[in-house]
């Protein structure tokens, strides 16, 4: 049996290529059958199954049968799995049911893809038949950025890829739909603007303003809010590994609302709702760089694309002006009025301060936005990086205390011994008042720096469920700088706090 698929190989214009049915893979997943092809005509012969690619449309006798989503790695020809039609517009409720799971953030953590769904792979005789990566296109970000944040987006499914995305420069205005046809190459923006994020895959099916692409997940996010773009293909690339397309966007044609893991889908001629991101770099009293963008309102995906625009930042700021210290102050907006998350973080850059910057931003922002209050939506992110030529750092060397023994009511002077740059030495005293009516026994004392004390004292805080959003900021708000170092008294008795 012989049918023929849509894609665009080139520009704007869609092409036709040729299909072999060589029979149906049943059971491969619960419900779930694929139509195994091999497709030939135009460059695949030289390229194989490439990257943005999924979502391509097949016809047989001129009825829609799926869509190109599936292939072996490191095939010898173009095989590759189609996703029945059927299984990519059944009922959003039965596709976005992985979706809804949600793991809560923790204080420790620095991967802030955990609580996305990874990809399940297929086996068909013996082999893995995967979802085709989707080409994750960057524009300008550093190298090192990519570098750094691949090993978790490849996890994801995705291929990150230095790209030619220009979100910033496409006019506002919606395009015409006219243009959008099956086959057509679209972009799913994620961050428009100075800094880029783009997914790029191929329109499936329209009916009437609803449109069908990919035919299999993006991250399987559930309800979501993306905008996305119709797409000229600048190039193709092929590759030892996996062939891609590269593209651009060209027009802005509507959101994809829903991500589930057979398709994503949309509506034609809907804006998305985005979050304004401001970001200044300043190095002393001069303002050096700023960086505009719109970002994606999406409890997953903001904080990562927060993280990965401050680390691309600070690591362009390294390199450029050289700055040994940098300091990082956030402000994020809600819509509803609630008071505004506020950070503030100091960071050396011999101690891989890009990645800690990116992490101290990121975490408060996942620990908001995955909360569960559906009334904290973003309003505005402002941040601003300070970069110094001075190495504003000191390790804790030692602590000792001006008396051995003390009565209640009287005070205790400890002396903290920091080191800074070169082992210039600091001694900060501090005082500590012994409650009236103490019980006699031991008093420990434990200087810390930010994260420790934050592990010691928010730990229960945050892995606890929040009872209204004002407690939940509060708390994000008290987490400690890490300015400053943390004198912590405590006793080998739990009941003294």
């Amino acid at each position: 049996m012989h049918g023929t698929g849509r894609t665009v190989f080139s520009g704007g214009r869609i092409d036709e290529f040729q299909v072999e049915i060589l029979g149906v893979l049943d059971n491969i997943g619960p419900k779930e059958s694929i139509i195994l092809a091999r497709l030939s005509g135009g460059p695949l012969e030289q390229t194989g199954v490439m990257q943005g690619m999924s979502g391509s449309p097949v016809y047989i006798d001129g009825k829609l049968v799926g869509a190109v989503a599936l292939g072996f790695a490191y095939s010898k020809e173009p095989i590759a799995g189609i996703r029945p039609i059927e299984d990519m517009i059944r009922p959003a409720s039965t596709r976005a049911a992985a979706a809804a799971r949600r793991t809560p953030i923790a204080l420790a953590d620095s991967d802030f893809t955990r609580g996305i769904p990874r990809p399940e792979p297929a086996t068909a005789a013996g082999a893995q038949m995967a979802d085709i990566a989707t080409p994750l296109s960057f524009g300008g970000f550093t190298r090192a950025t990519l570098e750094t944040f691949a090993p978790q987006l490849r996890a994801l499914g995705l291929e990150p890829r230095q790209g030619m995305s220009s979100g910033a420069k496409l006019d506002p205005a919606m395009g015409n739909p006219a243009n959008l046809k099956p086959g057509s190459m679209i972009s799913v923006e994620l961050l428009a603007g100075d800094y880029n994020v783009g997914a790029d895959g191929t329109l499936t099916y329209i009916d009437g303003n609803h449109v069908y692409a990919f035919g299999h997940r993006f991250l399987d996010l559930g309800v979501t809010s993306m905008p996305f773009a119709l797409s000229d293909v600048i190039a193709l690339v092929p590759n030892t590994n996996t062939s891609f397309k590269l593209s651009a966007p060209r027009e802005w044609m509507g959101a994809i609302n829903l991500d589930g893991n057979t398709a994503v889908s949309g509506e034609l001629g809907k804006r998305a709702v985005m979050v304004p991101v401001s970001l200044a770099v300043w190095r002393g009293s001069t303002r050096i760089e700023t960086y505009q963008m719109q970002m994606v309102d999406d409890p997953l995906l903001s904080p990562l694309l927060a993280q990965m625009a401050v680390f691309s930042t600070i690591d362009s700021t390294e390199r450029s002006v050289g700055a040994a210290t940098v300091r990082v102050t956030a402000e994020i907006q809600f819509q509803n009025g609630s008071p505004p998350v506020r950070i503030r973080n100091m960071f050396a850059s011999d101690n891989g301060s890009a990645m800690q910057a990116s992490i101290s931003t990121a975490f408060p922002l996942a620990y908001v936005m995955q909360s569960g209050f559906d009334s904290l939506r973003l309003k505005s992110i402002d941040l601003r990086i300070e970069a110094f030529d001075q190495k504003k750092e000191l390790a804790i060397d030692g602590i000792s205390v001006a008396r051995r023994e003390v009565r209640a009511g009287d005070k205790v002077r400890l002396n903290v011994s920091l080191v800074g740059e070169n082992g210039a030495e600091t001694l900060r005293q501090v005082e500590y008042q012994v409650p009236i009516g103490a019980e006699p026994g031991i008093l420990y004392f434990t200087v810390s720096d930010a994260n420790t004390a934050n592990l010691t004292d928010f730990r229960q805080t945050l892995g606890a469920n929040p009872r209204s959003a004002a407690q939940l900021i509060s708390t994000v708000n008290n987490l400690h700088p890490n300015n400053r170092a943390y004198v912590r008294v405590w006793r080998t008795d739990p009941a003294f706090q």
